[in-house]
C-alpha cells in the first residue's frame, strides 16, 4: 500500500504548477499520512467557510467506471484522454452550483411537547440533508468528502433552536446557571453542524448526474451522525457540601418539627408516673409482632 501511495503521490507532485518532490519527500509524506488517525482535509473543510471549487486527486491511473460516468454526464464532448483532463471535467462537475447531494431524509417534530394536546397526534417534518462534495480522493482513501449546505444547516439549527431547545429546558429542573447552559447547548450544535463531513467510497460517484448532483441511497451512518449532534440538557450534579449541610440541618432540627414521632406506631407509650423497678418487662401489653 505503501509502494503504491508513493508512485501516486510522485505523479502527482509531478503535474505542472507542483514543486518537484524527491522519494524521500514523497515517502515521508505518505509515512506521516499513514501514522494519523484523522484523514487529512483541505482548507474547504474548515467550518463557516464558503463554498469553495472542489478538490480532486486522482492516481497516476483512472478507473475506466469514471470515464464511463464522466461521458455519460456531459453533453458537451470533451477530451478524457488523460489524467488531467478528467480531473478538471470532475472538478468542474462538482464546483456547479447545483452539484448537491441528497444525502438522507430525517423525521423531526415539528413543534415543542408543550404546543401539542396530550391526546393529540404528533405533528412531523421531514428536514432533508443535502451537501455538496468538496473533495474526491482517489490516490490515499479512495473516498469522497460532503459538507452541508447552508440551507441544511439553516433548517437544522432553527429546528434546534426553537423545538429542541424548549423541550430540554422544560424537560429538566431550574438551577441558577440553566439559561446560560441552553445558550451553550445551541452555540455548540452551532459549531457542530458547521464542521460536520460525511465520507463515502469513491463508488458513490457512479451516480453522478449532469448537473454534478447525485443522491445516496440507504445510508444510515448520515442519519446516525446528525441525530449524535443533539445533545441533551444535563443539569450539574448537586453540591456535596450542599447536601451535607442540609443534612446536618435536619438532624440539629427536634424530632417533633420534622413530624417524627417519638414512639413507632402500635406501642403504647408508658405512663408518666413509670417506675422502672417496678414493672416487669414480660407484663407489658406489646403488640404480638414484638412479642
Amino acid at each position: 500500500m505503501q509502494r503504491q501511495s508513493l508512485q501516486q503521490f510522485q505523479h502527482f507532485s509531478a503535474r505542472p504548477g507542483f514543486p518537484e518532490a524527491s522519494d524521500s519527500d514523497v515517502a515521508s509524506v505518505v509515512a506521516t499520512f499513514h501514522r494519523v488517525k484523522t484523514p487529512l482535509l483541505p482548507a474547504s473543510a474548515a467550518p463557516f467557510t464558503s463554498r469553495r471549487p472542489a478538490t480532486v486527486v486522482l492516481g497516476s491511473k483512472v478507473e475506466p467506471w469514471l470515464t464511463q460516468t464522466l461521458k455519460r454526464i456531459n453533453k458537451i464532448k470533451r477530451p478524457l484522454n488523460s489524467v488531467l483532463q478528467h480531473q478538471r471535467c470532475l472538478a468542474e462537475t462538482l464546483s456547479s452550483p447545483n452539484a448537491t447531494w441528497t444525502l438522507a431524509s430525517i423525521l423531526l417534530p415539528k413543534a415543542p411537547e408543550s404546543e401539542l394536546g396530550k391526546d393529540s397526534d404528533p405533528l412531523y417534518q421531514m428536514i432533508h440533508i443535502e451537501a455538496y462534495i468538496f473533495l474526491v480522493d482517489m490516490v490515499l482513501g479512495n473516498e469522497v468528502a460532503y459538507k452541508l449546505t447552508p440551507e441544511t444547516i439553516e433548517s437544522l439549527v432553527t429546528y434546534h433552536k426553537n423545538i429542541h431547545c424548549v423541550d430540554a429546558r422544560a424537560n429538566t429542573y431550574d438551577w441558577s446557571e440553566k439559561e446560560q447552559e441552553c445558550k451553550n447547548l445551541h452555540e455548540d450544535f452551532i459549531q457542530a453542524t458547521n464542521k460536520f463531513t460525511f465520507r463515502t467510497h469513491v463508488s458513490a460517484l457512479e451516480g453522478l448526474e449532469e448537473d454534478g448532483a447525485g443522491e445516496l441511497l440507504e445510508c444510515e451512518g448520515v442519519k446516525d451522525g446528525i441525530m449524535s449532534l443533539f445533545k441533551s440538557l444535563t443539569p450539574p450534579r448537586p453540591d456535596d457540601a450542599a447536601i451535607w449541610s442540609q443534612a446536618s440541618d435536619m438532624m440539629a432540627r427536634p424530632r417533633e418539627s420534622l413530624g417524627i414521632l417519638s414512639f413507632s406506631p402500635g406501642i403504647v407509650p408508658p405512663p408518666a408516673d413509670f417506675d422502672n423497678s417496678t414493672w416487669n418487662i414480660a407484663e407489658l401489653d406489646f403488640p404480638l409482632a414484638f412479642r
